[in-house]
């Protein structure tokens, strides 16, 4: 009888504990909408790790570390890891990543390389998340990031955009009216004249000018970007046709522009390769106060206002038939193609909380390095009245009315150095005008053959 006493006790004690059970089940399944299958998938993707790559430098990793934050605490359910490095280590480390499918699972790609991961497969396609979370319209360098095929690989982080600087107190010293939009190159170069200076303090229209020795140029450039392409391109000339496939280099049109170029640089008004490696480094020329005037993208201020110059900008001159062209550089997002839908979803959200956030967009603004990418910002207060030159940030909106890419695709990197090694000779007077365009010409073409015609 005892042992019936036991058993009847026990088995009340596990039925009481049973109900109980079900009771904490029941409410945990009203707490999640009735559905415990969804409370369990809801805890599995409460966190998805993604791994961000981006280049960096001083005050701009700083800011860039502390909107991570930002994000991970609006997107509880997303970690980030970052991995970062200066500039040529980062995309030195990313090509290996990239061999070895290893690479971050988004990443801030150079604007002038998104074509290149875009058509080795590297990148996603974002087309379709583009057109449905993102108001084309609301946005600066978006289409930049569009193949021929009206594809888009990439959203914009931060734009870099050409206008033409110069110096006041040198315009002011030598008695020369300030540029203005309706420039022309010959204008540019008829200022020049009055802004070079040999080491004697005599210009380029003095008798007994020594342009071999010059202490203050007119102009200096240097670079596809900061340089030639520019002014080839207002010249109506170019280097690749709208495929990017073929090479248009040995035309009329670059012709005529590099008879300017060549001009200026023979006579002392423009730097040539020669006059660069005087210098610590190429960009080193306008805020050492050596040039005048100078071709560059936005970032260049931060350079001159270090320097504490009294400058400001304008836009590019006018070519001879009026056509104007200001080269952009569109920094982008990318997503690795690699990465499970689970990651690329998460890195999407990444970008989303980039581009369409205004506070997010105001405090990279407030670096100074770049032009917003959000066209509110970018016409605001924040942007076009921020403390310090250039007065006239203006000159880098209106610029986009006649900006383009600098002919990127696959093999950029690699045409623009063989380019770069005929343009040199040219400059240096080492080869005629017409050899060297041709010589790029045939050069560049196999490349591009080599690449597209597998």
């Amino acid at each position: 009888m005892k042992v019936k006493s036991w058993i009847s006790i026990l088995t009340v004690f596990f039925l009481i504990l049973v109900l109980a059970l079900t009771g904490c089940s029941n409410s945990d399944s009203q707490k999640t909408g009735g559905n415990t299958k969804d409370a369990s998938k809801s805890n599995n993707k409460q966190k998805v790790t993604i791994n961000l790559g981006f280049y960096s430098g001083g005050k701009s990793d700083e800011k860039m570390k502390a909107l991570i934050k930002k994000f991970m605490t609006a997107h509880p359910n997303i970690e980030v890891t970052s991995q970062s490095a200066p500039y040529g280590q980062f995309y030195q480390k990313l090509d290996t990543q990239i061999a070895a499918k290893d690479a971050p699972d988004v990443w801030l790609s150079d604007g002038v390389l998104v074509m290149k991961y875009a058509e080795r497969g590297a990148i996603k396609d974002l087309t379709d998340w583009i057109n449905r979370d993102l108001n084309k319209d609301d946005y600066y360098g978006l289409d930049f990031n569009k193949d021929a095929n009206g594809k888009y690989w990439a959203v914009p982080q931060g734009i870099q955009i050409g206008v033409l600087y110069y110096n006041k107190d040198l315009f002011d010293k030598a008695h020369v009216e300030y540029p203005n939009e309706n420039w022309t190159w010959d204008d540019l170069k008829t200022a020049a004249e009055k802004l070079t200076l040999d080491a004697g303090g005599k210009n380029a229209n003095d008798s007994g000018f020594k342009s071999n020795n010059i202490s203050q140029f007119g102009l200096t450039f240097f670079s596809i970007t900061e340089g030639w392409f520019s002014v080839l391109k207002s010249y109506g000339g170019g280097i690749l046709d709208q495929s990017m496939k073929k090479s248009i280099i040995d035309s009329d049109e670059n012709k005529k522009a590099f008879e300017w170029m060549v001009d200026g640089m023979k006579r002392g008004i423009i730097t040539d390769p020669a006059d660069l490696k005087s210098f610590q480094s190429p960009m080193a020329v306008f805020p050492s106060g050596a040039a005048a005037m100078r071709i560059g993208i936005y970032a260049r201020v931060l350079a001159a206002n270090e320097a504490g110059l009294n400058y400001d900008v304008t836009v590019l001159p006018k070519g001879p038939n009026g056509k104007r062209f200001a080269p952009v550089i569109s920094n982008s997002w990318v997503i690795n193609s690699k990465v499970s839908d689970e990651k690329a979803k998460a890195a999407w959200e990444w970008i989303k909380f980039w581009a369409t956030e205004d506070e997010v967009q105001k405090e990279w603004a407030e670096l100074g390095e770049a032009v917003p990418v959000k066209k509110s910002v970018a016409n605001s207060d924040v942007f076009l009245k921020a403390a310090g030159n250039p007065v006239n940030k203006k000159a880098f909106l209106d610029s986009f009315e006649f900006a383009g890419a600098l002919d990127t695709n696959a093999v950029w990197e690699e045409w623009v150095a063989k380019f770069n090694e005929h343009a040199q000779r040219a400059f240096l007077g080492e080869s005629s005008i017409e050899d060297s365009l041709k010589g790029a010409d045939k050069d560049i073409q196999k490349i591009l053959d080599d690449f597209y015609k597998k």
